[in-house]
């Protein structure tokens, strides 16, 4: 597909320039315990050049824009550093494995454990080739990339491989996936990242970025495409 790029409107939607990515339901697969294990994709929205995407929350459309920010007083001030995310990633090492975390881009998703563990407590068992493997799986499903790894000696990050798409996930954010640039409407740009979710609650505190805050203000969105004809 050709290029593509996100235009974060100031106090307005998401603009698709460009060739427009695939746009899909993109839901977490929970355990009996509400625990995140894997990801269900599917089915596609209608997708158009230039469509907007709301980021307001307010819209009656969704995931399309409706206008809702002009009536709603949406604050859509970006305040996420735009600073490379290598400069603020903790590492964690392992045996045969470091982790990084870069907490800024938290989106509260919950990959990265269930009620027995977590990967921080996992990387010291890593000494055991299915605890690490585990982990490498954990992180790699981590939608907005606060998390990655590497294999040393090799320091470059293992990435799962994505096509450019944009996942819409029921009561959450946007996961933008392949490398598709995200840019001001000025043109300044941030970071261009392989996994990142995007605000469309209106409410994150990292914006553009979600930071979670759908969860805490009830965001409520099921994400179904309208059935094509």
């Amino acid at each position: 597909m050709g290029g593509c790029r996100i235009v974060v409107g100031v106090d307005g939607p998401y603009r698709v320039e460009g060739e427009p990515p695939p746009l899909l339901r993109t839901a977490m697969v929970e355990t009996e315990f509400g625990e995140p294990i894997a990801w269900d994709e599917g089915p596609s929205f209608v997708t158009r050049p230039g469509m907007e995407l709301c980021r307001c929350g307010g819209s009656g459309r969704k995931p399309f824009c409706d206008g809702s920010h002009e009536r709603n007083g949406f604050d859509g001030t970006e305040v996420a550093d735009r600073t490379p995310s290598s400069a603020r990633r903790e590492a964690w090492e392992g045996d045969g494995v470091v982790m990084t975390d870069d907490r800024s881009f938290c989106a509260q998703a919950g990959f990265c454990g269930d009620r027995f563990t977590n990967v921080w407590e996992m990387i010291d068992g890593t000494t055991d080739p299915e605890v690490r493997e585990r982990l490498m799986g954990m992180v790699q499903r981590c939608p907005s990339g606060r998390l990655a790894y590497s294999v040393p000696p090799v320091d470059d990050d293992l990435e799962p491989s994505f096509e450019p798409s944009v996942g819409v996930e029921p009561n959450g954010p946007l996961w933008v996936r392949g490398g598709i640039p995200i840019v001001s409407e000025g043109g300044e740009p941030y970071e261009v990242r392989n996994r990142q979710t995007l605000c469309r609650c209106g409410r994150s505190r990292n914006k553009p970025f979600c930071d979670g805050m759908h969860k805490v203000v009830g965001f409520t969105d099921p994400a179904t495409p309208e059935p094509q004809t």
